[in-house]
């Protein structure tokens, strides 16, 4: 496994430093906070330079894509495909390279509620769309910690292996999630908008909690494809919130 996608992105590998797979899922809150800035920023200098409010969203979603290289949208359809396959050909489905048409269904459902979001939050995106990003790859942590690895394949490595529970794994994010929760309140000056602020805060963990619990039981477990459809769904449902409190 590659440098790049041992961090689950398709970014060239950084000379002189060469991450190790066990403690990869700790930064990963981190990187999707990052690519959410440079997904914001190319928005607005689309915007900028005169590009439409709809071609901006959907370059925006595409630089996404490209930069993750498709991993989570490929874990979601895949996730989808053996949830409706039923418990017993549920890991069967989820191997199969084809995609069913719940897969199918679930990304364009996603990706219609993604751009309709980001029309709806427009200029905002910057303080937004990173966080929500951080939501979806911290709900990761709370899937691994709260069930079993389940896995198609007869060799495969585990987060669960090198797993040092969720205090510690989760450190890096909450010291991180401090500094950003602090550094807005000090920003925010109206009373109305700290509050959805703060209510914000609170669906985020809800959500980052909830998601993956769901989808763990349905599964009996957690792998790959489903800690992608995890993040997905939780960088989306965050986004959709965002939208409706805007």
């Amino acid at each position: 496994m590659a440098g790049s996608w041992i961090f689950y992105t398709t970014f060239p590998k950084i000379p002189l430093i060469n991450p190790e797979f066990k403690n990869i899922a700790q930064f990963a809150p981190l990187l999707g906070f990052f690519i959410g800035t440079i997904q914001s920023y190319f928005f607005i200098f689309l915007r900028v330079n005169s590009w439409s409010i709809y071609t901006s969203a959907l370059v925006c979603l595409a630089l996404g894509y490209l930069i993750t290289g498709g991993l989570h949208i490929d874990g979601l359809m895949d996730t989808f495909d053996g949830i409706f396959a039923g418990e017993k050909k549920c890991l069967k489905a989820m191997k199969d390279s084809k995609v069913g048409s719940f897969g199918v269904q679930s990304l364009v459902f996603v990706t219609l509620i993604q751009i309709a979001s980001i029309l709806k939050i427009q200029s905002q995106i910057i303080s937004i769309l990173p966080i929500c990003l951080f939501w979806g790859r911290f709900s990761n942590l709370f899937f691994i910690e709260n069930f079993k690895y389940r896995s198609y394949k007869k060799k495969s490595i585990s987060h669960k292996k090198y797993w040092n529970g969720f205090k510690k794994e989760s450190l890096i994010s909450i010291i991180f999630l401090f500094i950003f929760i602090s550094y807005q309140l000090v920003s925010i000056t109206s009373q109305a908008i700290l509050i959805k602020f703060l209510f914000l805060i609170l669906i985020g963990i809800f959500l980052s909690c909830i998601i993956p619990n769901m989808l763990g039981n349905k599964i009996g477990g957690f792998n790959g494809d489903a800690c992608g459809a995890s993040v997905v769904l939780v960088e989306t449902a965050m986004l959709f919130m965002h939208a409706i409190l805007l």
